[in-house]
């Protein structure tokens, strides 16, 4: 019996090195070996500047060396858990904060970077601070920012709406209305990447904070009793299944994969109108369709208001930023080099300029002439102030709330979305959840 149980174990502990072996791909390799650090990215718009950072690094810091390999985003955050929980796991833990950052600490997986970032002041200077707090847990430092500002936003493409003779929308009554007139031309009102679950959840977030205010989630967050049945929660689902019905999203949404970009290739080709997604998704619509956003084809408004809601119309949902944290579990050189890149290597001078040329909103001070320079400056610009404007940015629930809560709630989401549930049911199943 132990016999078989020894070699059940070892078979199980093979098949997940295979398992983490096979997916994503190679980074830049350089002179790596067996103790080099261990770094875990994603794919899409931060992918090159990771690689150009890392392979700088490792061109000048060959004794502390850095493997990186690219995982797609949703493969990466079952993968990532996953070898985490078997000791398995990358030397630099990429993230969001929130719950998820927090099941880390908790099971005593992450290092405690608290006292590396009171000895490098110039590390804590590096940051907007409102962004920092983020990788913060209980009073100490667990995680630090490695890539942008990314506030959700629709993005829409002008020639569409300049055909059908229509204004973007500025309040959701505006919204519904432009719901027929793009259907009668046969296209999508919203590309919409269902496949992928998480982009359904930018529209219960925004919808909920519009109604309620950011409270509403606090209270979830806080395991109130019974606080996904909050009226503003409710009407928020209502209100996404009215959209539903209506035709707002485009044809077999839910087969669409937001990781290989289809969900924007939908706007930028004229079959879609509108795209509800993050800041990362302009570096994809600028990456895939330069054309488009050089000949400013592009425009991008704020979530529309909601008539007697009472959250502020600025609050913003979204990511402040992607961390890295480091893993508990990495040899002492693999921490050692982790730390000595935290400090010399992330977010300097090229990688910073690499993050812009890509479209994106470094999370470091001082970045206005640097922003406003760049030919992509009005959607940085706009971007940054929307971020730095905003009474409330709500980090994306499903790495706010523990892992299990929020694997549940995209579930239980993607059921509204397919009318599968009503919004009763949804919030019936979600508070059985509180506290887990």
């Amino acid at each position: 019996m132990i016999r078989k149980k020894l070699l059940g174990t070892v078979a199980l502990s093979t098949a997940l090195l295979l398992a983490l072996s096979g997916c994503g791909s190679s980074g830049p390799g350089g002179k790596t070996s067996s103790d080099s650090a261990t770094m875990w990215g994603l794919t899409g718009g931060d992918e090159a500047t990771f690689t150009t950072s890392v392979e700088s690094w490792n061109s000048a810091n060959p004794e502390q060396s850095i493997k990186l390999d690219i995982f797609a985003n949703d493969a990466y955050k079952t993968k990532v858990r996953t070898a985490i929980g078997a000791g398995q796991g990358p030397t630099f833990i990429y993230g969001w904060g929130g719950g998820v950052l927090k099941s880390y600490v908790d099971a005593g997986q992450v290092e405690d970077l608290t006292d590396f970032v009171t000895e490098n002041p110039e590390v804590k200077e590096r940051y907007l601070p409102a962004i920092l707090d983020n990788g913060v847990i209980d009073g100490k430092t667990y995680a630090l920012p490695n890539n942008k500002v990314a506030p959700v936003v629709i993005y829409f493409n002008k020639d569409v709406f300049a055909d059908a003779g229509v204004e973007p929308p500025t309040t959701w009554d505006e919204l519904i209305d432009l719901v027929p007139v793009f259907n009668k031309q046969g296209i999508a009102p919203f590309s919409l990447g269902g496949q992928s679950k998480w982009p359904n959840l930018m529209w219960l977030q925004y919808l909920t904070d519009r109604i309620g205010g950011p409270e509403v989630f606090q209270a979830i967050v806080d395991g109130k009793a019974d606080s996904w049945s909050d009226p503003a929660v409710i009407q928020a689902l209502t209100m996404i299944q009215e959209l539903v019905d209506a035709g707002g999203f485009t044809s077999g949404f839910s087969s669409i994969a937001a990781d290989s970009g289809a969900d924007v290739a939908l706007v930028y080709t004229g079959k879609a109108a509108m795209l509800m997604q993050g800041g990362w998704a302009y570096q994809t619509f600028k990456k895939d369709a330069p054309e488009f956003v050089s000949s400013d084809k592009l425009g991008f408004i704020s979530f529309p208001t909601v008539e007697g809601g009472k959250g502020d119309p600025k609050n913003i949902v979204g990511n402040p930023s992607n961390f890295w944290s480091i893993s508990s579990k990495a040899t002492d050189a693999q921490k050692e080099a982790a730390l000595a890149y935290l400090k010399d290597g992330m977010l300097n001078d090229e990688y910073v300029d690499d993050l812009i040329a890509s479209g994106a909103v470094p999370v470091v001070t001082g970045m206005e002439e640097k922003l406003a320079a760049s030919p992509d400056s009005d959607f940085l610009t706009y971007a940054y102030d929307l971020a730095k404007e905003a009474p409330h940015f709500q980090l994306s629930w499903d790495q706010a709330l523990s892992p299990a809560q929020g694997d549940a709630m995209l579930t239980n989401l993607d059921q509204i979305f397919l009318k599968e549930i009503t919004p009763q049911q949804f919030a019936t199943n979600m508070n059985a959840t509180l506290g887990k």
